[in-house]
């Protein structure tokens, strides 16, 4: 504790012990209050700037130091300077005070507590940023929230100090009003209990759900008067209309079609979008045939006999080009008109928030109805960099044409996409090396486990090159191939390569589909602007997967989906905010890099206390087994609790393992019935179980465990554990 704050708790208990050591908490009664109205009565007649200056401190000093008996210095405000002063008097002294205690609690216990109690307050600031002053203002209108208590739960919050007084000296007003006005019949009143009727306590009631109510009106308000300038049809042809064929908009027709909603799905390409065609499906199929590789190059440590392996890379792309052909089927036209999706091929714009243009070779038609549900997806970023236009780029979407295997593969970008690809393509052959601007790769990830990717594919021949910038491509002198030009601190140099694998990230599809001419905002990162209910500035425009962010992933498409949907067809009734705390997350490297919730360097950045319990793999039985024993499991939990605040897994199978820790996150399952729940042996999912144990051992109950010795020593018949150590000494000879 800082010396600062030691003094000040040491005035605040000082404080306190005077004012019940001196009787004035005796003082400040009802009775005795009415019994003495006479003489404060005199004493304010004779010196009423004295009376009326005192007054007002020892509100304040009560009110910060929430100390009991405000409410009676109310009443007797109210009858000594009667409604109008008294009103302007306790209004700004409470308010001053309210926030003196705010800031106490701030200066005593927010850091503590913040590391303490990270989650919970989150949730509270959370509510703050959503609601801004709404959320503080509606608790000071409702007096079943005690003043104090709202004081030195706001005081833990980020919530300005300056926002906090004002909305306070507004809030508390009405309150405050009823007791001073109470308080000019000090002499009749019998209880406190009869100045707050139930009558009155529900209009209070009433008018804490004012600003609720207010907010909810100004932002249908707001999105009235952009639909305002549209005729909404009369009847509609669909409930949704869903523009983009990939995952989100497949689970999303999927859904609705499941609770007999009438669903067109718009879809200008192919049918389950980048996951199948260009990204999840293909990019996992390739990286199998890479692994087979690399498998074989491995087989003399384990006894087997081999030669090298030989690629025959055509033959690689028609794996992968079968995998999608396999996959296709799940995704297909037929499979989804058959679960009663209505699903058009062509390009969909919005003519209003009710009308979809639907254009294809055969012209163009136009649906109207009463959601739509943007799913357009994603593609690849494309730096703006002198000379790329002079080559032609490879994406993960054009990746899959490639006929013939690079001799040398330059790949501009180190995250996940970077990392399986780069490594993929050298384990078939490629001399590939990896730039990334950053100083790790995985830039989302901790450095600890960007480092055991890095050593990796250090250790497999990719050429890493990290906090390297790439400024332009030129081409070779002699003409045969090209280089990137890239500067790494001041020094600039050159690299050579044969095809170029862009892989720096995606930008949302919103392009053409009319949403400018709406008011459909997008945020500075490309990706359409909704809220936690993926309603967009709209009230029937949704937005879900890729082109909404902030997960490009698959299953965060999915997960979004189902919200928005739901969201949509019943939202009068309920709305679900989507919420990304146990979303998991695989870089499909090899080694494996999966987590889910928070990582350090996360808990970091946002102040969270954690305590980290790690687990290496290498002391697994079945990874020892195996002969790939690299790897570890890092969990982070509450400190001093079994309760997981998220867990990274570095290792073979680690996307396998996770699952159980999205389970337990997801469901609030602590370390404490992981550990009790039986594993197969030998499995990789034991180390979950392990991970448990080595954090179960570091908070093993010391002190019961020296009375449990105790008890089974005297069970033995014997004397304390210490004294057999003497005994023993003593018979040896020792």
């Amino acid at each position: 504790m800082t010396k600062r704050r030691l003094i000040l708790l040491s005035l605040i208990a000082l404080a306190f012990v005077a004012f019940f050591l001196s009787g004035a908490d005796q003082l400040l009664t009802l009775d005795n209050l009415k019994a003495e109205q006479a003489r404060f009565q005199a004493w304010l007649a004779e010196e009423p700037f004295t009376v009326a200056g005192g007054f007002f401190v020892i509100y304040v000093v009560m009110a910060a130091l929430s100390l009991p008996g405000a409410t009676l210095l109310t009443l007797l405000g109210g009858a000594l300077f009667g409604f109008g002063w008294g009103l302007v008097i306790i209004s700004f002294a409470s308010t001053l005070g309210a926030t003196l205690a705010a800031l106490i609690a701030r200066t005593l216990a927010r850091e503590p507590l913040e590391q303490r109690f990270a989650i919970q307050l989150e949730r509270i600031n959370a509510g703050i940023r959503r609601e801004g002053a709404f959320y503080l203002f509606t608790l000071r209108l409702i007096p079943l929230f005690p003043f104090f208590v709202i004081n030195l739960v706001m005081g833990l919050t980020r919530m300005r100090l300056t926002t906090f007084y004002w909305v306070s000296q507004l809030g508390m007003l009405p309150g405050t009003a009823v007791y001073v006005n109470a308080g000019r019949e000090l002499g009749h009143l019998e209880s406190l209990a009869g100045i707050l009727s139930p009558g009155l306590i529900g209009s209070f009631v009433l008018i804490g759900l004012f600003p609720w109510l207010a907010r909810a009106l100004v932002s249908i308000a707001r999105r009235r008067r952009l639909a305002r300038r549209f005729a909404r049809p009369r009847r509609f042809d669909h409930d949704i209309v869903v523009i983009g064929g990939g995952s989100a908009g497949l689970v999303a027709s999927y859904i609705a079609a499941a609770v007999k909603a009438r669903v067109a799905l718009v879809e200008r390409d192919r049918l389950g979008g980048d996951c199948l065609n260009t990204g999840c499906v293909p990019s996992k199929a390739l990286i199998r045939a890479a692994r087979v590789a690399h498998e074989i190059r491995e087989a003399p440590r384990y006894g087997i006999q081999v030669g090298a392996p030989s690629v025959d890379f055509p033959a690689v792309m028609a794996h992968i080009h079968g995998a999608i052909r396999e996959v296709e089927p799940h995704d297909s036209r037929e499979r989804y008109e058959g679960l009663g999706v209505k699903v058009m091929a062509g390009e969909a714009r919005l003519a209003d928030p009710w009308r979809v243009g639907i254009r294809d070779a055969t012209g163009e038609r136009l649906l109207t109805t009463r959601h739509v549900i943007i799913a357009s997806g994603a593609r690849p970023r494309v730096p703006p960099l002198p000379g790329l236009e002079a080559i032609e780029v490879l994406t993960s979407d054009n990746l899959w044409q490639l006929e013939v295997l690079p001799g040398r593969l330059l790949v501009l970008g180190g995250g996940p996409i970077g990392c399986e690809l780069g490594q993929s393509f050298a384990r078939l052959g490629s001399h590939v090396t990896l730039v990334e601007m950053g100083d790790q790769l995985l830039p989302r990830e901790d450095r600890d486990v960007a480092a055991e990717i890095e050593a990796r594919l250090d250790e497999e021949g990719v050429d890493v090159r990290l906090a390297t910038r790439a400024l332009r491509v030129v081409p070779e002198p002699d003409g045969a191939g090209h280089r990137l030009v890239v500067a790494s601190g001041e020094t600039e140099s050159s690299l050579s390569f044969d095809r170029l694998l862009v892989a720096v990230g995606r930008q949302a599809n919103v392009e053409g589909l009319g949403l400018e001419a709406l008011g459909v905002e997008t945020r500075p990162d490309g990706t359409l602007a909704v809220d936690d209910t993926l309603q967009s500035v709209l009230p029937n425009v949704w937005a879900c997967g890729d082109v909404s962010g902030p997960y490009q992933l698959t299953h965060a498409s999915a997960h979004q989906a189902w919200h928005a949907t739901v969201n949509a067809l019943f939202g009068e009734l309920k709305r679900f905010r989507v919420s990304y705390r146990a979303l998991p997350a695989v870089t499909f490297s090899d080694p494996e890099v999966a987590r889910v919730g928070l990582n350090e360097r996360e808990a970091l950045e946002q102040g969270i206390a954690c305590e980290v319990t790690r687990y290496s793999l290498a002391d697994l039985d079945r990874a020892i087994a195996d002969g790939h024993r690299e790897g570890y499991v890092k969990v982070l939990t509450v400190p001093g609790k079994d309760r997981l605040l998220g867990a990274t897994i570095v290792g073979q199978g680690a996307g396998e393992m996770l699952a159980e820790f999205t389970l337990a996150m997801t469901r609030g399952i602590g370390l404490n019935k992981l550990l009790g729940t039986i594993h197969p042996y030998p499995t990789r999912s034991e180390a979950v179980k392990a991970t448990a144990g080595v954090w179960k051992n570091a908070h093993k109950p010391e002190r019961v465990l020296r009375w449990l010795e105790r008890y089974f020593a005297w069970r033995r018949g014997r004397a304390t554990p210490s004294r057999e150590s003497a005994e023993v000494s003593k018979t040896t000879g020792s």
